[in-house]
């Protein structure tokens, strides 16, 4: 039995029992004759492992929306070597970009940066924001109990939308 998530635009979305089961026309591709294709999608509710990075001295939050797979599997944020998350902030602030998680646990705090995400778990489909649902978000006081944060800044849409 499925049941109805969404509708968008010509996509159908269905749960079945934790698996997600997506209907998309298209004009190329049919399946008997309706117009859809069919696919099946995995979803899966995984939850944060990574802690924040902070310490009483931090007055910038940057937050993200949730670790990538290569980040969970790394244990530590924006670990995809072709995120350019390390090199566009060490740019930023005229530094050597950070290798290790050492360095780059000492390089945020050295410019008193705190770094987290804004969902503590969620089912998402590899390391797509735009698959994630049922969003259980992170409790930010932790860190704002803790430190004098002055700025807290979004770096995307989705941590934006879930912040």
């Amino acid at each position: 039995k499925f049941i109805c998530l969404q509708k968008i635009s010509e996509k159908l979305q269905y749960n079945m029992g934790g698996l997600f089961y997506l209907i998309e026309k298209t004009s190329t591709s049919f399946h008997h004759n309706t117009g859809y294709i069919e696919r099946f999608i995995i979803m899966n509710t995984v939850t944060h492992p990574i802690p924040p990075v902070f310490d009483s001295g931090s007055r910038i939050l940057i937050l993200g929306s949730f670790p990538s797979v290569k980040s969970r599997e790394g244990h530590f944020f924006y670990h995809h070597p072709q995120n350019r998350f390390w090199k566009t902030l060490a740019g930023v602030l005229k530094s050597p970009v950070p290798i290790s998680i050492d360095e780059k646990k000492e390089f945020l705090l050295s410019h008193h940066i705190a770094l987290w995400d804004v969902i503590a778990s969620c089912s998402i489909e590899g390391s797509s924001d735009s698959s994630i649902r049922d969003v259980v978000p992170n409790d930010l006081s932790r860190i704002l109990s803790a430190a004098n944060i002055q700025a807290i800044f979004c770096n995307g849409k989705t941590s934006w939308n879930y912040y």
